[in-house]
């Protein structure tokens, strides 16, 4: 009897480029080379001056010639006055964000209900225009829609006995302020998704389900939304992927010296040390601290989600 110790194992075939298959289809490659181009160039190589962050950076220096000085930087910004209030605020803004993840699910399934033709076109149309809306003139309609005295909304509220209220000024509203109309601009956009996911579901599950006397909301229920579960959960990895990570331009835009205790967070507090200050290796390690955190909820939440069956990888 032989022992299974004895018998080796079959040695593995290197894989090798096949370079007359990359010859018959280097249109395709062609096509791809600009995007790998664009990873490599403005994604990869810009990680070379990730190594500031552990040093006393200084320009005349370089950043071989710059002083070693560890995780100085981190410790700073962990014993900083501002550290735990960044950190609130972002977590507050993106869980707030997420909280409101499922709306655009819903947009999607009620569109995908229309029957009318002309009405589902206008319906699309009006989710998703705001989101070819810039962000400057975003927050610009923001401040003149809230404005105190001219402002629409303040106008509609004096009509029911409230207001004036300043949104724009009051911390405790700055959030709210922020992410509802973030979800109002990304509503319709993030909804193409999962309808492009609907399109893809068998119509015999439905003529089955009305077969067996299934109303169009247990349809829904029991058909699209468990055909459609598995980009749901893809779609929360990535969101959860960011959970550090805020919308840096329009932030910055909406932010003033009376909102500032609410609206800083770490993307922001990065452009003021780092570019206003000059502290360029202390913003990078905040930046690198930020980038690890979400790394991490990536991969945590990616092996969560395996056991629905559904993940990244």
């Amino acid at each position: 009897m032989l022992d299974a110790s004895a018998v080796s194992a079959p040695p593995r075939k290197k894989r090798r480029i096949n370079w007359r298959k990359v010859k018959i289809n280097w249109q395709l490659y062609l096509l791809l080379a600009p995007a790998l181009a664009y990873f490599a160039i403005f994604k990869y190589y810009p990680m070379y001056g990730l190594q500031i962050a552990f040093k006393y950076f200084r320009a005349v220096d370089g950043i071989w010639g710059s002083r070693w000085i560890g995780f100085e930087h981190f410790e700073r910004f962990f014993n900083s006055y501002y550290f735990w209030d960044l950190i609130k605020n972002t977590l507050f803004i993106n869980l707030y964000a997420l909280a409101l993840f499922p709306i655009s699910i819903i947009v999607a399934l009620s569109l995908n209900e229309l029957r009318d033709g002309k009405f589902k076109k206008i319906a699309q149309t009006i989710t998703y225009a705001p989101h070819f809306i810039s962000t400057v003139v975003l927050v610009g309609m923001i401040i003149a829609f809230l404005d105190p005295a001219t402002g629409i909304i303040n106008s509609l509220l004096g009509r029911i006995g409230i207001g004036p209220i300043s949104f724009m000024t009051r911390p405790d509203l700055f959030k709210s302020v922020y992410v509802w109309s973030n979800e109002w601009q990304n509503l319709g956009w993030g909804a193409i998704i999962y309808l492009a996911a609907l399109a893809g579901v068998d119509p015999q599950l439905h003529e089955s389900a009305k077969v067996d006397g299934a109303s169009r909301l247990q349809r829904i229920w029991h058909v699209n939304i468990p055909s459609i579960f598995p980009t749901i959960v893809i779609m929360l990895i990535l969101r959860a992927g960011s959970m550090m990570s805020v919308g840096f331009e329009k932030i910055l835009l909406m932010q003033n010296p009376l909102n500032l205790s609410s609206s800083q967070v770490i993307s922001t507090y990065v452009y003021d040390s780092g570019l206003l200050h000059g502290q360029y290796d202390y913003s990078t390690a905040i930046g690198l601290f930020n980038s690890v955190i979400n790394l991490v909820m990536l991969v945590i939440c990616n092996r969560l989600a395996r056991r629905t069956g559904a993940s990244l990888w």
